[in-house]
């Protein structure tokens, strides 16, 4: 696959960092500066937007099959309809070839869009078996002379996210799969932008953030040869002092694995990527669409179905969640900036909301609540009521009342209709989900932004439209409800047609909770107040002066009538 390399192109303009330079050499009046001094000089036509960047050009993506890699896929081929060809590195699943996983992502109803737009979109998606875990990333040679020989850029978006993740496991995935894809990117003869995604907590032992790769916990290659002799055990057992301040074994790899990244920034150009807590999406394809129960999704469920009435967080701290559309859109972005403009060094965007337009937990459980009490999960388990506190003893009070025991009850009911109990084991499921996010949900982060900032002043007013990333334009009320709507149609597959009962079965609930706890005062009054005469003498004095200031407001209304 021949290809002009792009160093000489005669269409390519004398700019650097986002300077356009006069023949004086002067930057030239207007023109924003980036934040880096030096660039290799352009790749590519400075004047391309970023659609007739990507046209005719190969692009390497690792994690397509995983959410953002998926809205990564779908977003190249919607609004760059002529790149020439997406590769996936796919790993075959127990059960599950290959093929059958890329066909199945490609019938998600995330592609409607596409499939409108072009039936055979399919055709431009190249599979390509690989292993993270497996030396040389377990591609092929044939693959390998292939990916060498027409990639222009490489995406990489593959990771662990689990955050209990064994130490080993995941410095196999996010450290050392990172350092055999940049070790096959030192081989493509064409490419032109290494785009890593990170995370915006691998700094999270830092209050504020700026946009640089910190100097790493740790070498990595001293920690990976240390590691490979010992066993899981020993592995386990000093896991806590290698992370430090770090809460766990992702933050900690993916500090690692940028670090890996910007060693390569000598031998081509790279743009590291750091998104914040990834929600669903904002806008592209469309509002709501989310496809999982990792990180907010899962908690938002449990509420909605009423199992969830607890959590640990700080109501003022602000809940730095960030749609998905907006982190694909910079990542392509990034991508173009990175092969037009050639920086000498990795930049590094943080994609967060948290210091753009802030929002915060206490803010998040109201709408919450409030739109799943307008639009119901089916067949919820409780009325959605879900309470935040930051105070330990408070929340411990509430997860034994409004968990454990609601829990065990119904557990007992199932034992006794001779079915299996199931309610204990998915509460302990959600305190475990629940306290993985604690970290997360009770502090706040600075961010540093001035490369979001300049890369947004590089792009067209007709590129800022179409690769929007400016956080600044979201209404949060309205994500949060379209956030709410999309687990209920794309991760619990339920009828929007069916709300009405939905609604029905809520009153239900309500009324039932008002039985047990008339139910529950008669209890307390025979058994507490009936049998005491201290008891009955305080409660008819309360009567008693309840209705002397009934009568005294009768009376006062009376004479100003």
């Amino acid at each position: 696959m021949k290809r002009l390399n792009a160093d000489h192109n005669p269409r390519n303009k004398d700019r650097c960092e986002g300077q356009e330079l006069s023949r004086s050499g002067e930057a030239a009046p207007g023109t924003q500066t980036g934040p880096t001094e030096v660039c290799r000089g352009p790749a590519g036509s400075s004047m391309a937007s970023v659609a007739e960047y990507y046209a005719g050009k190969s692009v390497l993506i690792t994690g397509a099959t995983g959410f953002m890699g998926k809205v990564l896929v779908e977003k190249l081929l919607r609004s760059c309809p002529e790149v020439k060809a997406l590769y996936i590195l796919v790993r075959p699943k127990a059960g599950q070839s290959m093929q059958q996983r890329v066909n199945d992502m490609m019938k998600c109803k995330l592609f409607d869009r596409v499939r409108e737009d072009n039936p055979d979109f399919h055709q431009k998606i190249v599979a390509i078996s690989s292993e993270l875990t497996q030396p040389g990333l377990a591609i092929s040679s044939q693959d390998v002379a292939t990916l060498t020989a027409c990639i222009n850029v490489v995406f990489h978006c593959a990771a662990t996210i689990r955050f209990d993740e064994p130490l080993k496991h995941a410095l196999q995935l996010n450290v050392i799969a990172t350092q055999q894809l940049l070790g096959l990117a030192q081989q493509m003869h064409h490419l032109e932008a290494f785009i890593h995604v990170s995370t915006a907590y691998a700094n999270c032992n830092r209050k504020h953030i700026d946009e640089v790769v910190y100097p790493p916990p740790v070498e990595p290659k001293k920690l990976i040869e240390s590691l490979e002799w010992m066993d899981d055990g020993m592995v386990r057992d000093i896991t806590p002092r290698l992370i430090g301040e770090r809460p766990n074994t992702y933050t900690y790899t993916k500090a690692l694995a940028e670090y890996v990244v910007q060693q390569e920034q000598d031998k081509f150009s790279i743009g590291i990527i750091r998104p914040s807590i990834v929600g669903a999406s904002w806008q592209e394809p469309f509002p709501g669409w989310i496809d999982n129960f990792n990180g907010p999704s899962g908690v938002f469920i449990a509420a909605g179905k009423g199992i969830l009435r607890t959590m640990r967080a700080n109501n003022d701290a602000v809940a730095d969640l960030i749609p998905v559309d907006v982190v694909i859109n910079l990542t392509v972005a990034a991508g173009w900036y990175t092969a037009v403009h050639r920086p000498k060094t990795a930049l590094v965007y943080n994609c967060t909301t948290g210091g753009i337009n802030p929002f915060h937990w206490g803010e998040i459980e109201h709408h919450v609540m409030s739109s799943f009490k307008r639009n119901p999960l089916d067949q919820a388990f409780r009325r959605p009521n879900a309470n935040i506190t930051s105070n330990y003893l408070i929340n411990q009070y509430w997860i034994l009342v409004s968990h454990k025991f609601p829990a065990f009850i119904y557990d007992l009911f199932l034992r006794l209709s001779g079915q299996k109990p199931q309610m204990m084991r998915i509460f302990n499921r959600l305190h475990k989900a629940i306290g993985l996010l604690e970290y997360f949900s009770s502090q706040d982060w600075e961010w540093g932004s001035e490369n979001i900032s300049m890369l947004m002043g590089q792009l067209t007013p007709e590129d800022r439209k179409i690769f929007n990333f400016d956080v600044r334009q979201l209404n949060w009320p309205e994500y949060i409800e379209n956030y709410c709507l999309g687990t209920k149609k794309y991760v619990l597959n339920e009828d929007m047609s069916d709300i009405p009962a939905a609604r029905q079965h809520l009153r239900k609930l309500r009324n039932i909770r008002y039985t047990f706890n008339t139910l529950l005062v008669v209890f307390i009054w025979r058994v507490f107040i009936a049998r005491s005469q201290m008891a009955r003498n305080i409660w008819y004095f309360v009567v008693s002066l309840c209705f002397k200031f009934l009568s005294y407001f009768r009376a006062s209304s009376t004479l100003t009538n």
